[in-house]
């Protein structure tokens, strides 16, 4: 298990593979402020099934899950392998899909819903940060 300690951001892999080296802290803090803490923790695909059957009652890898444990702090939950199926599918980079993923998960923290608001909110990000959809 590697664990990396920023700022009010942790970040934990739980599975084998390289993380893509994505400016995680600056695009924490453009979304979500210098002052939330969050946590990010990269989970095996066998965590990733568990928790797509606990919180959607579905039987494969979830790609994410947010979770607001305060206002001002939170937990995203990542499928590195999920994300590597998906990207393809996609026709993105394993690299930008954990960032489109990443910023999906802190716009949820922010407190948006899936639809047009909570899109163009993420085209914002995205664009900032070099992310294609």
């Amino acid at each position: 298990m590697l664990v990396q300690d920023f700022n009010n951001l942790t970040i934990t892999r739980e599975t084998k593979g390289k993380l893509p080296s994505l400016p995680f802290l600056d695009m924490k803090n453009s979304i979500l402020g210098k002052s939330y803490d969050l946590s990010v923790v990269f989970v095996s695909k066998k965590r990733a099934i568990e928790l797509h059957q606990e919180w959607k009652s579905k039987n494969d890898p979830v790609n994410i899950l947010s979770f607001p444990l305060s206002k001002n702090e939170g937990e995203i939950l990542i499928s590195l392998d999920k994300a590597k199926t998906e990207c393809k599918n996609f026709g993105q980079t394993f690299e930008n899909y954990i960032g489109f993923l990443f910023i999906h998960g802190c716009v949820h923290l922010k407190g948006f819903s899936h639809g047009n608001k909570m899109e163009a909110v993420e085209k914002k990000f995205r664009k900032e940060f070099k992310i294609i959809s």
